[in-house]
């Protein structure tokens, strides 16, 4: 049974992504964490934080399958009016693209958030993974259009940060969600988050003066995201909502 909340320019909804993605027709971004591939599943999975409480940090929610990984992609390319961006696991980028472009969204590139806090691989039997992968598409029409001018798609942010929670094994950066929406959105768009989880993208939209709407099928995350939402909503936003000036960097712009 679905249930929804409206807290501010937010619009949230317990329930299942399936059923309620096809009762909406627009919004003008999609920014999203879908569930991760089945090999992020694996028994004894540890992080940083989940060390520091002595216990794994298996996640809690299934692996994507190629069929909700398909209708994800014609969902949000379908509804998006601008730019759908997900992070991925690196290995997933390519089934990503293939998804997005059989779904008629432009596939453009895949940016990277670098984690210079990211566990460190403890068995020492090959390099830990230092990033996260950010396939984008675009949606729009005519040629995409962004705020950052020449900028890499290179995003650099603390996992652990003071502004971290914990109670989702895959929370955001509200600053990475933020630079993030600066970059791609504009105040008054609306974000979509389908997978929203404990409502990190919602909080940087509150922040920033963008409308969300969010859908997530756990009831302990929903719960966690219309807390935190309401809390951002009530306390003076810790960003200033300032439209980066273009520019077009050239190969001497510290391109080292």
């Amino acid at each position: 049974m679905t249930r929804t909340e409206q807290i501010g320019d937010a619009r949230l909804y317990l329930g299942d992504c399936r059923e309620i993605l096809p009762t909406l027709d627009f919004a003008s971004h999609v920014i999203s964490d879908p569930p991760y591939e089945k090999e992020a599943h694996r028994i004894g999975r540890r992080t940083q934080a989940s060390l520091k409480r002595g216990v794994n940090a298996d996640l809690d929610f299934a692996a994507i399958t190629e069929d909700m990984r398909a209708f994800a992609a014609t969902e949000c390319a379908r509804i998006s009016a601008g730019w759908v961006i997900l992070f991925c696991q690196a290995e997933a980028a390519g089934s990503w693209r293939d998804a997005l472009e059989a779904a008629g969204a432009k596939y453009k590139r895949t940016m990277v958030w670098i984690k210079p806090d990211a566990t460190p691989q403890f068995n020492g039997q090959m390099p830990a993974p230092g990033y996260e992968s950010m396939p984008i598409a675009w949606c729009g029409v005519g040629h995409s259009r962004w705020n950052a001018g020449g900028k890499r798609g290179v995003y650099t942010h603390l996992t652990n940060n003071p502004d971290r929670e914990g109670a989702h094994p895959t929370e955001k950066p509200v600053r990475l969600m933020a630079e993030l929406l600066r970059d791609f959105t504009n105040h008054d768009d609306i974000v979509l988050d389908p997978f929203m989880g404990s409502g990190t993208t919602g909080v940087a939209c509150a922040n920033l003066g963008r409308k969300f709407i969010g859908i997530e099928i756990e009831p302990k995350y929903f719960d966690i995201a219309v807390r935190r939402i309401d809390a951002a909503y009530k306390q003076p936003r810790l960003f200033k909502d300032e439209v980066p000036v273009p520019k077009q960097l050239s190969i001497l712009d510290g391109a080292a």
